[in-house]
């Protein structure tokens, strides 16, 4: 889907199979259906920023080919949203304004989660939940969104860097 978008080499191939991952897990039912995640462009949106900041969280180090891999997905992430905004309507002023707005919300998503984070607090990361997908405290899905995210970060951070670097990535077991 993704991968004839934007002209892929195949040195492009591992991020391109790791956005795709990343988006198909932000696509999940569940999420919308049974955690109350608003199923908007924003939402969505929402979605696939948590997942990203998981990665990033994941590879966060200073070895350079994390850091490269890292800012290769962040590129793609960014490119599909532009080109999605302008499927919605969006006109060519707009676009890089949005585009500046959406990555503001990502890099204060990722910064709060990657604190949260750190410090393993459930109530914590359903603080940083409630300011950042659901917009209230109070909604039914961020208990299950909480032990969903500290159950992802432990998988993945039992994932070889080779394997999410080489294109294999995956937020939990699959059954």
């Amino acid at each position: 889907m993704i991968l004839s978008l934007f002209g892929k080499s195949t040195s492009d191939d591992a991020v391109f199979r790791v956005y795709n991952a990343i988006v198909a897990q932000s696509r999940q039912a569940r999420f919308y259906a049974d955690w109350s995640v608003p199923d908007t462009v924003t939402g969505r949106f929402d979605m696939i920023s948590l997942h990203m900041a998981l990665l990033f969280r994941r590879l966060r180090s200073d070895n350079p080919a994390h850091k490269a891999f890292s800012q290769a997905v962040f590129d793609l992430f960014f490119r599909d949203m532009d080109r999605s905004l302008r499927q919605m309507g969006a006109g060519d002023l707009a676009v890089p304004k949005k585009i500046k707005k959406m990555g503001n919300i990502f890099f204060g998503l990722l910064a709060a989660l990657n604190e949260a984070m750190d410090r393993s607090d459930p109530d914590v990361i359903a603080d940083v939940l409630a300011r950042n997908i659901f917009d209230t405290e109070t909604s039914a899905g961020i208990a299950p969104m909480t032990q969903y995210l500290l159950a992802s970060d432990k998988f993945l951070a039992g994932q070889s860097d080779a394997a999410i670097i080489g294109g294999t990535l995956s937020y939990e077991a699959q059954s």
